[in-house]
C-alpha cells in the first residue's frame, strides 16, 4: 500500500469515527433523564419532602417529545417545583411551553430567568464556549422572547417570582395540619449581569430571620421571624458570587443551572467548560459549597448546591456527548 493510499484510509477512519460521534451526541441530546438525588438538609424528625427540578428546556415548538417528556414530570407528585430559567429558544416557544409546563403548575413552585426566556439564541462560533466566559466576544442583538408573558403566566399559577426577591411558601401536607415553610431568596440571570441580591430591610435583621408574615414584605426581607423548614436559593447561572452570596445569606441548598452539565464531556474526565466561572467539577450534580472538594458532601460551615444538567442545548448546537439532558428529582431527608 502506497503512503497515498495509507493516508487516504486513515482520513476515512477520522471522518467515519467524527460521523459517529456526531449521530450520537443527536441521539443523545433527545435521551432525557431523571434524576434521583437526596439531600439531608430537613430539620431532625421531619418527613421527607420532594423538589422537582427543571432548567435549560431550551424549548421549540417542534420538540414534541421533550413536550411530552416534561407534562410526564407531574406523574412524581412532587411537593415543590423549581425552574431555573432558559426555557424557550423560538419566538412561538411560549404556547407550547406552556401547554408541557401545564401539569406541574398546580403544584407550587417558583422560578428565575435566564438568557433564553429574554433573548432567542444565535449562531455562534462553537469554540467560543472554550473561554473560561463565553460572554466575552462581540457583542450582538438577538430578538427579544415573551418572558414578561412567561413571568405573567407562571405568577398567575402560583409560582413564586425570585427575580431579584425574597418570598415564603407554606405547603400544607402534614398530617395534622400544620404548615411547612420554604424560605426563598434568587437573583435574576448572573449571566446577563442582570442579578442584584435583594437585601435584607433593615440591614440588622439577621440571616433566617425574615419571613412572608402579614407584617411583612417578601420582596424586602421584612417580616417575623417564624422558622422556616429549608431556606432555598435559586438562581439561574451558578456564578461564584451569587453562590457566595446565597451561602452567607444562610441558605442550605441552592439551585441553578446554565451550564448544560459541560453539554459535551470526556469519559472519565467529565465537562471541559461551565460556561461561567464555577469550577467545571461542579458542572452538573450535588456539591458542597464552598468547599476545596467539589464532592464534599455539606455539613458545618458548607451548603448544599444542585446543578442541573437542564433538558435541551441551543438548536444551532443540538448535539451532548457523556451528558445526558435531566430533570432532577431532589428528596430533601432530615439531618441526622
Amino acid at each position: 500500500m502506497t503512503a497515498g493510499r495509507r493516508a487516504l484510509g486513515a482520513l476515512g477512519l477520522v471522518a467515519a469515527s467524527g460521523a459517529a460521534g456526531l449521530g450520537y451526541a443527536l441521539w443523545e441530546a433527545r435521551q432525557y433523564t431523571l434524576r434521583d438525588r437526596t439531600v439531608p438538609v430537613l430539620p431532625p424528625g421531619q418527613p421527607d419532602l420532594t423538589i422537582l427540578h427543571f432548567s435549560d428546556l431550551h424549548l421549540v415548538p417542534t420538540q414534541a417529545d421533550k413536550i411530552a417528556w416534561v407534562r410526564d414530570l407531574a406523574s412524581l407528585r412532587p411537593d415543590f417545583v423549581v425552574d431555573t430559567g432558559d426555557n424557550m429558544a423560538h419566538r412561538d416557544a411560549l404556547r407550547p411551553l406552556l401547554h408541557a409546563l401545564e401539569p406541574l403548575m398546580s403544584t407550587p413552585g417558583a422560578f428565575v430567568m435566564g438568557s433564553n426566556d429574554y433573548y432567542a439564541p444565535m449562531p455562534k462560533n462553537p469554540a467560543r464556549y472554550l473561554k473560561r466566559d463565553a460572554r466575552k466576544g462581540p457583542v450582538v442583538n438577538p430578538p427579544n422572547l415573551p418572558a414578561a408573558a412567561l413571568a405573567a403566566a407562571l405568577r398567575g399559577a402560583g409560582w413564586k417570582d425570585l427575580t431579584n426577591r425574597r418570598d415564603v411558601v407554606d405547603l400544607d401536607d402534614r398530617p395534622d395540619g400544620a404548615a411547612r415553610r420554604i424560605e426563598l431568596v434568587g437573583v435574576d440571570d448572573p449571566h446577563l449581569d442582570r442579578d442584584v441580591f435583594p437585601p435584607r430591610v433593615p440591614a440588622s435583621v439577621p440571616p433566617h430571620a425574615w419571613t412572608d408574615a402579614p407584617d411583612g414584605d417578601p420582596s424586602t426581607g421584612v417580616g417575623s421571624t417564624a422558622e422556616p423548614l429549608v431556606r432555598l436559593g435559586v438562581t439561574h447561572a451558578p456564578y461564584v458570587r451569587v453562590l457566595d452570596q446565597m451561602y452567607d445569606d444562610g441558605a442550605e441548598l441552592i439551585l441553578a443551572g446554565h451550564t448544560h452539565g459541560g453539554q459535551l464531556c470526556v469519559p472519565g474526565y467529565g465537562a471541559l467548560v461551565t460556561n461561567c466561572d464555577v469550577d467545571r467539577e461542579r458542572a452538573s450534580g450535588l456539591h458542597g459549597w464552598p468547599g476545596a472538594r467539589p464532592d464534599t458532601p455539606a455539613g458545618a460551615g458548607s451548603t448544599w448546591l444542585n446543578v442541573c444538567a437542564g433538558l435541551g442545548t441551543s438548536p444551532y448546537t443540538p448535539v451532548r456527548f457523556a451528558c445526558r439532558p435531566e430533570a432532577v428529582l431532589l428528596r430533601l431527608t432530615a439531618r441526622a
